[in-house]
């Protein structure tokens, strides 16, 4: 076994959740993800994404194009992003001052400390990535990589499908491996802390 073996969970108190779901429901319309996230929504899920596939894959069929698809797996990317991009995003959509001080803060003073059997470790700064078991944590995440589905729109009849892993899928080979790199090389700028 390794440390990459396990994964960190946290333990929030009830006030804590309560108070991420009124700061959800006070400023959703700052939260929203794009049409092609079907993860980490209400009234969408895992069977919407696969019908949008088989959508699409049924397109390009009628259409005498391949379907060509890419499955990109983001390895402990929940873990890993940097809070000062996400910020930079909300920023962009204009998001309240009020919502960001509050973001800023609750990301900022996010303390941890690891516990093995009886033995505790120190407590430590997270400096990055979102609480694992938190009411914000998915939406805050959904905002960060919603960007990757603007560059499905560079590409004629290529599309990113979000939920979970990124799906992409063009009608040739060509056309997919130019959407792999373009989103590959938003995923290296965006400032990810990798560990």
């Amino acid at each position: 076994m390794t440390y990459d073996d396990f994964r960190g969970i946290a333990i929030s108190p009830v006030i804590s959740k309560v108070f991420e779901h009124c700061l959800l429901d006070y400023f959703q319309i700052f939260l929203n993800s794009g049409d092609n996230q079907f993860d980490f929504k209400k009234g969408v899920g895992c069977s919407h994404a696969i019908q949008t596939v088989r959508n699409v894959v049924d397109q390009y069929i009628k259409a005498a194009y391949t379907a060509n698809l890419c499955a990109i797996d983001l390895s402990k990317a929940f873990d890993k992003f940097n809070h000062h991009a996400l910020y930079t995003k909300l920023m962009k959509r204009h998001v309240p001052n009020k919502l960001l001080d509050i973001l800023e803060n609750w990301l900022c003073s996010s303390h941890a400390c690891v516990k093995w059997d009886n033995l505790w470790s120190y407590m430590f700064t997270i400096n990055f990535g979102v609480r694992q078991g938190s009411v914000l944590s998915p939406v805050l995440f959904a905002i960060y990589i919603d960007d990757v589905c603007t560059y499905s729109k560079l590409y004629r009849h290529s599309y990113v499908i979000l939920y979970a892993d990124d799906l992409l899928l063009a009608p040739s080979v060509t056309i997919l491996e130019s959407l792999f790199t373009s989103t590959w090389l938003l995923i290296q700028r965006s400032p990810v802390v990798y560990v």
